[in-house]
């Protein structure tokens, strides 16, 4: 995505705005396909990341299906993406199950409670649905606790000490999930532990999930890496190999579009936006981190420094310090870069805020689609 789309975005783009840049989720996918074909991979969209399926075609001409946390996020991929649908969450309920059993591929227990509680209902669709644990590995590579599935007394996957004594009839894969936003080489290390620890139960299994975290399509990836070891495990194991990746799908390829409101002065500048950290952006709240800004620099490296905050009540709805080589003014736009993963899928209407249009834009045509708009029965409907 250049600099030019990107200006001609923010100029198009009514505020506030997703706006997704066709050409550069093309060019994802490209370098995804290329895995496929090299490795024998098979890549899934990981819902919780990016699910703006409006581009779900464009996204399954080249991805094999979608992974799910949830039966709303399974009945989603079957009915708008098409081919696989992979589904895993830390518990279920039984109401849970049966509606999975009818919507997924691959159901994935977090638990042998989980997988021996509701194998009276998983065995009535043997051959239909194939069931998966997700293991633990115990092999922390996070930088961030609350990203972090292998932190100590994580709730997410079985450790090995869990296997002993267990039955695993009727079990068809593994599926280990201990990456966030990293490299090839974190996932190498993960890959070696896990093996040493799981590989003893791999020649009984169809597949094998490796989980997401991957950023594949980031500038500094080892594809050749990746493309080795997955053909490593398929070939010594003779298994099917999948990845779930979201933000390799989605990576550089949205802004946020934002607008000035006002410019008051407590100490230092600070410019309010009819966009909001906790609203539209709250991984700058949780994980936490700094947004780019097309045109924005470190505070300090230019003449005019502000603080970006806004609109809500809370005190804390901070998007960060940044420096400009002008004054901000009234009613200008301001375009946060990087914003399709993790941003629309979690999303609220806290405090009544007007929830961002959904766009894209085709760098081809330099056409830009209002794809959604929200208004205030979008926000009453969600409440009661």
């Amino acid at each position: 995505m250049t600099k030019l789309h990107v200006e001609e975005m923010t100029r198009l783009a009514p505020s506030p705005s997703y706006v997704v840049d066709l050409g550069r989720l093309r060019h994802n996918l490209a370098i995804l396909n290329e895995v496929q074909k090299k490795s024998g991979a098979k890549i899934l969209l990981a819902l919780k990341a990016f699910s703006m399926w409006s581009v779900f075609p464009i996204i399954a001409n080249t991805l094999h299906g979608v992974c799910a946390s949830s039966p709303w996020e399974a009945r989603l991929g079957m009915e708008e993406f098409g081919g696989e649908v992979h589904s895993f969450s830390a518990a279920f309920k039984e109401s849970d199950v049966v509606e999975l059993l009818t919507t997924s591929n691959h159901l994935v227990f977090n638990s042998f409670n989980q997988l021996e509680r509701f194998r009276p209902l998983w065995e009535q669709y043997a051959g239909k649905v194939s069931v998966g644990l997700r293991v633990n590995p115990g092999h922390s590579e996070g930088h961030t606790p609350i990203y972090d599935p292998a932190a100590p007394k994580s709730r997410l996957g079985i450790l090995r000490s869990e296997f002993d004594d267990k039955s695993l009839q009727g079990v068809e894969g593994l599926h280990f999930h201990t990456l966030c936003e990293q490299l090839f080489e974190p996932l190498e290390r993960t890959a070696r532990v896990f093996e040493e620890q799981f590989g003893e139960f791999l020649p009984r299994m169809k597949w094998l999930n490796l989980g997401g975290g991957h950023h594949i399509t980031r500038e500094g990836y080892d594809v050749d890496a990746l493309i080795k070891l997955v053909r490593y495990f398929r070939e010594k194991y003779d298994l099917e190999v999948y990845l779930e990746p979201g933000e390799a799908i989605a990576i550089g390829t949205g802004i946020l579009v934002s607008e000035v409101l006002d410019v008051v002065h407590n100490e230092v500048d600070i410019a309010v936006l009819d966009v909001s950290a906790t609203c539209h952006m709250p991984d700058i709240l949780e994980m936490p981190y700094r947004p780019e800004i097309l045109g924005g620099y470190d505070a300090g490296e230019k003449a005019h420094d502000y603080r970006l905050g806004g609109p809500s009540c809370l005190a804390g709805d901070v998007i960060g310090d940044w420096s400009f080589d002008h004054p901000l003014a009234v009613g200008e736009k301001l375009a946060f870069l990087d914003m399709s993963h993790y941003t629309m899928v979690k999303t609220t209407t806290f405090n009544g805020i007007q929830h961002p249009h959904i766009c894209t834009f085709e760098p081809q045509t330099g056409e830009l689609k209002v794809v959604r708009s929200f208004g205030y029965q979008d926000f009453k409907s969600r409440l009661s």
